[in-house]
């Protein structure tokens, strides 16, 4: 307690009798529920759920303390608790010295040296696409969430694992699998026991053995090589050697390589997905991408070099982003007793940052439900709270591929700028869905025709 929250109070919120409708309304439409909550109560509302009452703080002072300053008195909270059944001790789901030491392995595969190396396989796999999309000119609508979820995968099995994924033709199949059960377990609150033989669960435990046989073959084809190389299938391997029981070893290589992946790639491919939806709705917007990939790039491949050029393609990913977060849930649990912005958060209680509310904050965004580039802009977003923008989250567990995931969506995206108009059908309505990432419903069916002189 401090001289500026003198009193700190419990949170307001719905009445405790509420639980079980808001548990039902949950499952329904997640991201509605504490919009409408926090729209009615404040920047912090406790809401009952079942039963538990979680305590969102819609703050960038709130996240700061919560995700950076008093970092340590927060664990990994509902949603990734539950999850945990479906990813096991991954990266985003592990805590305390198992996650430092995974942290440690993985962070040298994100290093920008590394980033460098990585734009050419980037660029090749975004010039295929353009390639796959110049045969649909003219014709059908194209799922371009599925385009992107192909490229995705395929950059992360080389970037990552040194390895192409094409050969396991169902694996993103068995991620999706997994992603379904894991928002399951948040939804149900863990209550449903994993023997209950639902279609999901029956799906996901056929989904958990297949990644294990892909695990199992990654691992053998790098078998007696792994000391030599340094991607993060190798470091992985090298790190789960020193595991007495070779079961842990080989449960602990999947759990994180099937966290690292899924998370990954549907982070980016989602991130692509809603840029996309928007750039179509912005005719200005549209017109500039395309400018500014002709004058960056002309008609070659980008680099890396390329990246900081591109600095109004970037501007419009990151928008993209504020309105459409990829990561748009931060749970966390306190350890001890804390007050957050006056208000008093008991030990044990479940503590929720969700950047998907924080991004629309009308005190740091001007008309914030507009889709407006410019907001990032270095001298108009020189003022803004640092806390006030974390689509990747923020302190000590900030996504550890953030950057290699805004690199591919600004490369993929000023590529298909140049290009290609893509357009939704007349009529589709876009449905957010919050899973892992913040997905569209169904995909994204768009038509394709190249662009002419007037773009």
């Amino acid at each position: 307690m401090t001289a500026r929250d003198p009193r700190p109070v419990a949170p307001p919120g719905p009445p405790r009798r509420s639980a079980l409708r808001m548990l039902a309304v949950m499952t329904r439409d997640r991201l509605g529920m504490i919009r409408d909550a926090v729209d009615r109560y404040g920047d912090a509302v406790r809401i009952p759920v079942g039963h538990k009452s979680l305590h969102v703080f819609n703050h960038p002072d709130h996240a700061q303390h919560v995700l950076a300053d008093n970092a340590g008195n927060y664990r990994k909270g509902i949603g990734l608790v539950h999850a945990r059944r479906a990813l096991g001790d991954g990266l985003l789901t592990s805590e305390g010295e198992l996650w430092r030491m995974q942290r440690k392995v993985i962070q040298p595969v994100f290093l920008p040296r590394r980033l460098a190396h990585h734009a050419g396989f980037i660029a090749a796999e975004a010039q295929r696409l353009v390639h796959r999309l110049r045969q649909r000119e003219g014709g059908g609508a194209v799922d371009v969430i599925a385009e992107f979820t192909g490229l995705t995968l395929s950059v992360l099995g080389w970037t990552l694992l040194d390895a192409d994924l094409s050969p396991f033709g169902s694996v993103g199949e068995q991620f999706a699998a997994v992603q379904d059960q894991a928002m399951f377990e948040l939804a149900t609150l863990g209550m449903v026991p994993a023997w209950v033989p639902l279609p999901r669960q029956l799906r996901f435990r056929r989904a958990r053995r297949e990644l294990q046989r892909v695990v199992d073959r990654l691992v053998a084809a790098r078998a007696g090589d792994a000391d030599g190389q340094d991607d993060a299938l190798s470091r992985l391997i090298v790190s789960t050697r020193a595991e007495p029981d070779p079961r842990v070893a080989r449960g602990r290589l999947r759990d994180e390589l099937v966290t690292l992946v899924l998370a990954g790639h549907e982070t980016t491919a989602s991130t692509l997905g809603w840029t996309l939806y928007r750039v179509d709705r912005e005719p200005e917007v549209r017109h500039r991408l395309r400018a500014e990939a002709q004058a960056v790039l002309g008609g070659r491949l980008p680099c890396y070099e390329d990246l900081h050029q591109l600095r109004y393609t970037t501007m419009v990913v990151k928008e993209a982003m504020r309105l459409h977060p990829p990561v748009w849930l931060l749970p966390r649990i306190a350890v001890a007793p804390d007050v957050v912005g006056g208000h008093a958060v008991p030990a044990g209680a479940d503590v929720v940052i969700l950047p998907y509310t924080l991004h629309r904050h009308r005190e740091f965004w001007v008309d914030p439900e507009r889709f407006d580039p410019e907001r990032f802009d270095p001298a108009r977003a020189r003022d803004r709270p640092r806390y006030a923008y974390i689509p990747f989250g923020a302190g000590p567990r900030i996504c550890v591929g953030s950057n290699l995931g805004l690199m591919e969506a600004v490369f993929v995206l000023a590529m298909i700028a140049r290009e290609f108009r893509l357009s939704t059908p007349p009529g589709h309505q876009v449905v957010p869905e919050p899973m892992l990432s913040l997905r569209i419903r169904g995909g994204l069916p768009m038509l394709v025709r190249a662009v002419d002189g007037g773009g």
